[in-house]
């Protein structure tokens, strides 16, 4: 492999089987993190100042290191900065240092080569030191569905047009009954009736169309006579809601769901890592709106239309949402801006939304109605979901309180995680809360006051912790490493006295830097 070095933003990038010295440098700094991760772009932005290699791993590419490094660390979180094997700490441990201190450690660095075997690091690296790219910037491709082009057809034919309900007495626009359908495809693509049945049912099933409910909220079904007068049919693109992933047709044939998340999630890291800035605090996301790869981005949300989500197991549906919440969040402050008050954060949760598997799904249905089990959220007033709500069927059967700490993170110290996988997706949760609780904005204990404070979402989603005090502190405990917060959390619960439960203000700030 050849050696060489380039600088990457403001960081000199190493190979670390290299002998080659950089600014007469024998050692390197070692720096783990993952994409989209500001605080990790801040640690690597003041340490491209010092004029000293440094090596950055990306452990959402290499998760086989986790367990290693959460060995030599103690930590969860990262970013996790080594000058050759002095572990540092986090990006806050970096900024407290003193000026004496970070000269001595740049000494050490300059000085002294690192032990090839001190710190874990991936087998193979590119010849600059840097990580292999996540989803490449080619354009999305993908097997077309044999329906995608009748559709099309379809829907520049004189089929579809205005009808009106006559039991609601209004106009139906861009609908079709039954029959229309089944007399074009007899007309224009020379099907007997039977076919033209057979494709009309082919259309619904596969989401292509939907039937518009009738006054008892009842679906119509494709039937062979075809001349339901009570049911219309509309193209689910056609379909009127707000879904920030319609106004084109799914043409894919259908993807799986996690397969089809983890790209979602994947791409807009790396769309948003591209227009963070160099100091890691504010997002340009009117430059990113304008990427010609956010407009790759939302071909592929199109996809979600269609998705199956019936068949999802309990795993599958996890890292599904999770991936595809997260991702939305993100699509929601590209098309409307990130909420500033409270009024506009309520809008937002409850009206940003995707079209998944044929149903529309804001965030709030997805957090509240599908990952907590169908549990009223805050300011709501009533379940996501009635009984009769067809995405009843895709919500988990209790409330998984581990999702909390997957959603945004927005922490000082993130998991070393950003895409959910359905195959490892409980102990990456665990991981993630792991992570949230070494962070003094999750959990801060005061051992002389014999206090646990702790962040609102412990507040706000108390039922999920076990809803007391005592039931939530033992699940915290539960959930933390071994650490000396931990071991300071079983002191004041084991000292026989009550312990006090406070909560510690939240950051709404906005990280847009048209703010």
């Amino acid at each position: 492999m050849d050696s060489r070095t380039e600088r990457r933003g403001h960081i000199m990038m190493w190979d670390s089987n290299s002998s080659i010295k950089i600014n007469g440098a024998l050692g390197r700094v070692t720096v783990y993190s993952i994409q989209g991760c500001p605080h990790c772009v801040q640690a690597k932005a003041s340490l491209g100042r010092l004029g000293v290699p440094v090596r950055s791993v990306d452990m959402g590419e290499h998760p086989e290191l986790r367990a290693g490094l959460r060995q030599l660390t103690g930590r969860s979180t990262v970013p996790q900065i080594f000058f050759n094997s002095v572990h540092v700490g986090g990006n806050d441990e970096l900024q407290k240092l003193s000026p004496e201190a970070l000269g001595k450690l740049v000494d050490l660095v300059r000085k002294e080569p690192v032990a090839s075997d001190a710190l874990p690091l991936p087998e193979e690296t590119s010849a600059d030191g840097s990580e292999p790219p996540g989803e490449p910037d080619g354009e999305f491709n993908c097997e077309r569905d044999e329906l995608a082009s009748l559709v099309e057809e379809l829907k520049q034919s004189t089929v579809i047009g205005s009808h009106w309900k006559v039991e609601w007495l209004i106009l139906i626009k861009k609908s079709f009954s039954g029959d229309d359908l089944i007399g074009w495809l007899q007309r224009e693509k020379g099907m007997a009736r039977a076919d033209a049945c057979e494709t009309g049912r082919a259309l619904l099933q596969k989401k292509y169309m939907v039937s518009v409910p009738n006054k008892r909220h009842e679906e119509g079904h494709f039937e062979e006579e075809g001349a339901n007068e009570d049911t219309l049919y509309r193209l689910l693109e056609h379909d009127p809601h707000s879904a920030l992933n319609t106004g084109q047709t799914a043409a894919c044939a259908p993807m799986k769901a996690a397969e089809l998340s983890a790209l979602l999630r994947e791409m807009i890291l790396k769309l948003f890592s591209e227009y963070l800035s160099a100091d890691g605090k504010s997002v340009d996301y009117k430059g990113m709106s304008a990427s010609p790869l956010f407009e790759r981005y939302g071909e592929l949300a199109v996809q979600l239309q269609r998705v199956e989500l019936l068949s999802l197991s309990r795993e599958e549906k996890l890292a599904f949402f999770i991936n595809t919440y997260n991702a939305l969040v993100i699509h929601g402050y590209l098309r409307l801006g990130p909420p500033t008050n409270v009024w506009q954060r309520y809008r937002f949760f409850n009206y940003v939304s995707y079209l998944i598997g044929g149903e529309v799904f804001t965030l709030q249905d997805i957090e509240n109605g599908v990952l907590r089990g169908n549990r009223k959220g805050m300011a709501q007033l009533l379940r996501p979901f009635s009984k009769t709500d067809p995405r009843l069927q895709v919500a988990l059967p209790d409330a998984e309180p581990l999702i909390h700490f997957a959603l945004n993170c927005g922490a000082k110290g993130c998991p070393p995680i950003k895409t959910y996988s359905p195959q490892d997706i409980d102990n990456e949760l665990r991981t993630a809360a792991e992570a949230f609780l070494e962070n003094d904005d999750g959990c801060v204990v005061d051992s002389g006051k014999g206090e646990v404070r702790l962040s609102q979402i412990f507040k706000w989603y108390k039922a999920d912790f076990g809803g007391t005090d005592e039931k939530l502190l033992h699940w915290v405990m539960e959930h933390m490493g071994d650490s000396p917060k931990r071991s300071s959390l079983q002191t004041v619960l084991s000292d026989g006295k009550k312990t006090r439960v406070t909560y510690l203000p939240y950051d709404w700030s906005t990280n847009s830097s048209a703010h």
